[in-house]
């Protein structure tokens, strides 16, 4: 640059006239470009550059990432694979719904037209004109929702989520819109417009578990898409959008509201006329009112949802004619629901069970907790606890099948086998007891003894025939229940003794019907088993009967109800068992903890038995009309033929059995060899 003096100019020599209107074709180098230096030539060109180039370059990356990873068509399976279960009580009453309902599926032929209007003129009014991407109708949607405060019309075309659903998964990413559209594209190739409209139908998300429009047609509106009218087809096809918010089960009016908008739409569309928009708005709408689960079956619906994956593999929605009944389950909750919350809580009882089966294994109630909110958690069915004296059912039934009987004595005295000793609750000894009184009182020595005599194997096999399959370690203990078991399992057992004397099969699904007149499932006749020895059938429920007339079962006595029932306690209180048998049904409660503590000194006798007793005696109301014959409890005698003792002898004799101290009495009874005195 040129510099320039800042002192004093001097005066010129003569005045010059600038000339005038002339431009200064001088440059200065200030200001003249070319004088710049290379590096500082138009700076801003390049940060421009980089603030738009860089993002482009980015996105083309991404762009080529998402298309290098797009998944193929129909690469994940659209929801709607799975299968809708409608359960109903014995009675015929649907009472619950499963899962996600299916319906027919649609065809080009059988595509309802209104259906295809509505859901094009809400959705993508393009459908028919674009290739897969719609730009216009994109934004057009993002104006008519910014300007109609809310969301009325939806960007993606019917073909993007139709890719979605089959293609994609549901996460709102970047990288997902782009496939989307990659998708749309290849899908607009190789299917025609009315294939892509069909199974967009058949694949979209209704609401309320209904998959595909048919499916939503039944569940809304108790018959399928066929029979949609203009005003049912145009709520459908407003659901779409925000299924779970509009769903008209639980929000009639917004659902409304998005139809009156899609018969709007309609109209613009040149689908229907002003006037038939307006004589639908007017038409009013009845729902199909689903059945509402009551809260506490839900412990049952789980069992069954399972039986039902394993007695049929077919597809499709299945309506499923259940064994519960539902007055029966509304007892079994209230009454284990007030026992628990009340003397329960003063107790430490965290948690209880209950199972009703009629004779023949149909389960007609079942509770599995507290709460099916708080835990899922099935403790009729999935819980494995201590049975205590409820395992001695199966160590009388082998003693009677080895020629004891109710009136057989043995001492209650104290025992050891091995290295165990067992102990009677109260630590006391009674003397000579018949085993109908030993079984009644629970006497823990006298059926220690007769698990020694009739031999471990015996014992295990009379459980395994009626239908225990947990794990039962074969020691001297397991005589008085120190195996873990199930109560549904304990509840079948004692079934096979009130019935005809076979194992009884539980069961709670009598029939599964599908889409065609003939049943998926049908519940076979019993097969016949062996049948267990009558004799001993009789002695064992004239020996449960006494445990309820006089032994610790007292609590669960129903005025003139015939009852039989066995307590049982585990160690250190944890559980407390009762089973109780009916002529009409048998009935399982436990009480315990999930954690295992001990209660505060609950046994078989207390809680359990008192819910029995509420349950049974509410119970006879609805059981009325229902007869179940149920074999004699008639106590049985011994006689000549049969008896392994003798008569008395007329006078005083001696004689010892292990461990007891001589006494002199009446006379003596010999049983299998060793003499009792009496």
């Amino acid at each position: 640059d040129r510099l320039r003096s800042t002192g004093p100019r001097t005066a010129p020599a003569a005045p010059v006239a600038a000339p005038v209107d002339q431009p200064d074709t001088q440059s200065d180098p200030v200001d003249d470009p070319s004088a710049r230096p290379p590096h500082r030539r138009r700076p801003w060109v390049i940060g421009l550059a980089v603030v738009i180039g860089l993002p482009l370059v980015i996105l083309a990356g991404y762009v080529f990432v998402a298309f290098a990873s797009l998944p193929p068509l129909g690469g994940v399976a659209p929801e709607a694979n799975q299968r809708a279960l409608v359960v109903e009580a014995e009675s015929g009453r649907a009472f619950a719904t499963r899962g996600a309902f299916q319906g027919e599926r649609l065809t080009e032929k059988t595509l309802p037209p209104r259906l295809a209007q509505a859901i094009v003129a809400i959705e993508d009014r393009r459908f028919y004109s674009h290739w897969g991407i719609d730009l216009r109708g994109m934004a057009r949607a993002v104006w008519r929702n910014a300007t109609g405060g809310g969301v009325r019309e939806g960007g993606s075309t019917i073909t993007q989520q139709y890719a979605r659903l089959t293609s994609l998964t549901q996460e709102k990413t970047l990288k997902r819109k782009i496939q989307e559209a990659f998708l749309a594209l290849r899908l607009e190739s190789t299917l025609t417009k009315p294939e892509i409209l069909v199974g967009y139908l058949n694949t979209a998300y209704f609401g309320a578990g209904a998959y595909g429009a048919d499916a939503a047609a039944r569940r809304y509106f108790g018959h399928g898409a066929a029979g949609l009218t203009l005003p049912e087809a145009a709520m459908l096809a407003g659901l779409v959008r925000a299924p779970s918010q509009l769903a008209p089960t639980r929000n009639f009016g917004g659902a409304k509201e998005r139809a009156d908008l899609v018969l709007q739409a309609m109209v613009e569309t040149g689908a229907i006329s002003q006037p038939e928009a307006d004589k639908a708005r007017a038409e009013k709408l009845t729902l199909h009112t689903p059945p509402e689960t009551p809260p506490g079956t839900n412990y049952f619906l789980d069992a069954v949802s399972g039986d039902v994956k394993r007695l049929t593999e077919a597809a499709g929605d299945v309506t499923v004619r259940s064994t519960l009944n539902l007055d029966l389950q509304s007892l079994a909750e209230g009454v284990l629901a007030r026992r628990l919350d009340g003397e329960g809580g003063k107790k430490k009882v965290g948690q209880g069970a209950l199972v009703a089966m009629a004779p023949d294994g149909a389960i007609l109630a079942m509770v599995g907790g507290r709460d099916y909110e708080d835990s899922q958690f099935n403790r009729a069915t999935q819980a494995k606890r201590q049975a205590g004296s409820l395992f001695k059912l199966f160590v009388y039934l082998a003693a009677y099948g080895k020629g004891f009987f109710p009136d057989s004595v043995l001492v209650d005295r104290p025992t050891q086998i091995g290295e165990w000793e067992p102990q009677n609750s109260n630590n006391r000894f009674r003397g000579a007891l018949p085993l109908r009184s030993a079984f009644a009182l629970s006497v823990n020595t006298i059926a220690a003894q007769l698990g020694d005599e009739v031999g471990l194997p015996a014992i295990v096999a009379e459980a395994r025939r009626l239908g225990v399959q947990s794990d039962l370690p074969e020691v001297p203990s397991l005589a008085l229940g120190s195996a873990d078991v199930s109560l549904l399992e304990m509840t079948r057992a004692y079934a096979g003794v009130l019935g005809p004397g076979v194992p009884v099969e539980p069961y709670l699904v009598r029939t599964i019907r599908g889409n065609t007149p003939q049943p998926l499932y049908q519940r076979p006749a019993p097969k016949p088993g062996a049948a267990m020895d009558a004799q001993v059938q009789t002695m064992m429920l004239d020996s449960l009967q006494a445990v309820v007339e006089s032994g610790t079962g007292k609590a669960a006595r129903v005025n003139g109800l015939a009852v039989g029932g066995k307590t049982g306690t585990s160690q250190d209180y944890r559980d407390a068992w009762f089973v109780g048998l009916t002529p009409d049904m048998i009935v399982g409660v436990w009480v315990g903890n999930d954690d295992n503590t001990p209660m505060n000194k609950v046994t078989g006798g207390d809680i359990p038995a008192r819910v029995f007793h509420d349950f049974v005696e509410r119970a006879q109301k609805v059981l009325k009309g229902r007869k179940r014959p149920a074999p004699s409890a008639a106590r049985a005698e011994p006689t000549p033929a049969n008896a392994v003792a003798p008569a008395p002898a007329p006078t005083p004799t001696t004689g010892e059995v292990r461990g007891v101290p001589e006494v002199v009495d009446t006379g003596t009874l010999t049983i299998r060899g060793r003499k009792v005195r009496l």
